[in-house]
């Protein structure tokens, strides 16, 4: 249990399910959590609504975390749109929305959390495997994603001269409730990793916890993949 005195803050995006509440849930008794999300209420005391396709929502969580605990320590970007993307019926409306919540927000996010950032301060955002490995059917997913990953080097390079860090991760198959996946397609994601199972949101969420701690001060600019050898 860290000091109260000496807890971070820190803002998770998308944190009422799946991956998202997995990294709440490991960060709550080391940090102070501002905990966002859109349309599930999640249980937790600190939350701030909003859509991440607005382009004024990520400065109004920004300022909901510096109100409820006077500094930003950190941002773990995690809500992401992960709807198929067939290149034959997807909308113009529906990229551009994809591309708003996993790439333009993550800017968002950073340019209004900066004034308030310092020496020490990190930002994760959680990619996907399938930046390099895109399914048939999300081509357009997986480019948001790679957009992602490129910019967060870019953002590290740009920081690292203020000490503040800007990471990636990259999950594989994450088993989750909510993901609407039958025991065939999760059979399928077992049979394609080298670890023989599918991951947890536990499992991406001690690589944030020791991202965001000191042990990881001297690491930015990465995007570490956290998928049991998935694909191989």
């Amino acid at each position: 249990m860290t000091d109260k005195a000496h807890r971070k803050s820190v803002l998770v995006t998308g944190g009422a399910r799946g991956i998202g509440a997995g990294i709440v849930a490991a960060l709550r008794d080391t940090h102070d959590v501002m905990v966002h999300y859109n349309t599930t209420i999640p249980d937790h005391e600190a939350v701030v609504q909003g859509d991440l396709t607005e382009p004024e929502t990520p400065a109004r969580l920004i300022a909901a975390t510096m109100e409820r605990f006077g500094r930003v320590d950190a941002v773990v970007h995690n809500a992401g749109d992960i709807s198929v993307s067939p290149l034959d019926a997807f909308t113009p409306e529906a990229y551009r929305a994809m591309f708003d919540v996993n790439l333009f927000s993550a800017q968002g996010l950073l340019a209004a959390a900066l004034p308030h950032l310092s020496k020490g301060a990190a930002m994760i955002n959680i990619s996907s495997v399938n930046a390099d490995l895109t399914p048939k059917g999300a081509a357009m997913y997986g480019a948001s994603k790679a957009a992602l990953d490129l910019w967060t080097r870019g953002a590290a390079k740009e920081l690292g001269p203020q000490g503040v860090r800007i990471n990636a991760i990259a999950p594989g198959a994450i088993d989750v409730p909510d993901a609407g996946r039958d025991d065939d397609l999760k059979q399928a994601f077992v049979d394609m990793t080298a670890l023989g199972r599918m991951g947890t949101p536990a499992d991406i969420a001690g690589v944030v916890a020791f991202l965001l701690s000191d042990a990881a001060s001297f690491i930015t600019g990465e995007v570490l993949t956290v998928s049991g050898g998935y694909r191989l």
